[in-house]
């Protein structure tokens, strides 16, 4: 029998602007559709505080010991689904839900200023566009210097760049909850085999 694998996918909660938070409405949703029966999936809600996060994340990668971490957020800017390439660990001066940011305005004080994903957006975007689902995907290398961004380097920093990044915009500017699970699915799928391409090619050296 074949060993599943586990990934964790999280979304945001309400803030500013954001009553209801498509990324957690899309993730739901991706729960529900699944990944297939080779993957254990396990979903959860993010705060929009920095302090939930610094807390939350060292306990999702050591209870858990995902092969992939994907956290999703949403953009008012975005109108594609939007893979972020990296992370940056300095400029967080915007307020979170609880009128706090990190006195150092970083992530990680001794960190380097941006971590990469190991995975290759660029190569993932193409083969969902290519698939023809319906959604437009997009890469960016910005996450925004807020909660999404702050999330993704701490993520990346503990994984070793075993994570990634989706931003989605509001909900039907334009896309409902089906279609941004749908697209979620479809970003996630493609990078399991990515990540499975780069472990058979290590295996070959």
């Amino acid at each position: 029998m074949t060993n599943k694998k586990k990934i964790v996918v999280t979304g945001f909660g309400p803030f500013c602007g954001h009553p209801v938070n498509s990324s957690w409405v899309a993730v739901q949703e991706l729960e529900r559709l699944g990944l297939g029966e080779v993957v254990d999936l396990y979903v959860c809600e993010v705060p929009v505080e920095y302090q939930a996060v610094q807390n939350l994340l060292p306990s999702l990668w050591k209870e858990h010991q995902p092969q992939l971490v994907v956290h999703v957020g949403v953009s008012s800017f975005a109108t594609t689904v939007t893979l972020e390439q990296c992370g940056h660990n300095k400029g967080y001066k915007r307020l979170d839900n609880c009128s706090f940011c990190p006195a150092s305005h970083c992530c990680v004080e001794s960190g380097p200023d941006c971590i990469k994903s190991l995975l290759d957006m660029d190569t993932i975007c193409k083969r969902v566009n290519e698939s023809d689902i319906g959604i437009t995907v997009s890469v960016s290398k910005d996450a925004g210097r807020y909660l999404c961004d702050f999330t993704y380097y701490t993520s990346l920093y503990l994984g070793q760049g075993r994570c990634a990044f989706v931003h989605v915009p509001p909900l039907e500017k334009p896309y409902s909850g089906q279609d941004l699970g749908k697209a979620l699915q479809a970003v996630i799928q493609e990078m399991l085999k990515l990540l499975e391409e780069e472990e058979h090619k290590d295996n070959k050296h």
